[in-house]
């Protein structure tokens, strides 16, 4: 069963990471005309191509979680992966060793994509009144108090 998850979140993982790249791409077609355009349309342009850059992050984010999820559960439950380990480049990100160990790096991540979705909306968002501006304002700091206390507990 354990075996099957890892397969499964891996495909999810290559899966999004193909999909994600499709975006990419497209993204980037749409910038080859940029210069031709009238300068409300690349102001329109340039707008569309944050919100597909950032969503674009997300989706990286997002299959890098399924990739970590997938290794950690083969390294906890089926065999160490000695590459991880031995090789002095590589990134201590894979070396899991308890479920605990997992749901941290898991979450580390799971809070950047949330940073990121929050400033996706945050770009479209057009304060008009100055409660509005207040609420996103705090929202910032609230996000900023996020990441302070998620590397302080990280620190030990």
């Amino acid at each position: 069963m354990v075996l099957f998850a890892v397969i499964a979140s891996l495909l999810m993982a290559f899966g999004i990471f193909y999909m994600t790249s499709i975006d990419v791409y497209y993204t980037l077609a749409h910038l080859t005309h940029y210069h031709e355009l009238t300068d409300m349309e690349r102001a329109e342009l340039k707008s569309q191509t944050v919100a597909h850059v950032v969503g674009s992050v997300d989706g990286f984010l997002l299959g890098a979680i399924m990739l970590i999820f997938s290794l950690g559960l083969y390294e906890l439950f089926i065999s160490k992966i000695d590459e991880a380990e031995g090789a002095k480049s590589a990134s201590k990100i894979l070396m899991i060793k308890s479920l605990d160990d997992l749901k941290d790096k898991l979450a580390k991540v799971i809070l950047l994509i949330l940073i990121v979705m929050f400033f996706e909306q945050a770009l479209f968002l057009k304060p008009t009144a100055p409660l509005e501006l207040l609420y996103y304002s705090l929202a910032i700091m609230l996000v900023a108090l996020a990441l302070y206390l998620s590397h302080k507990a990280y620190a030990h």
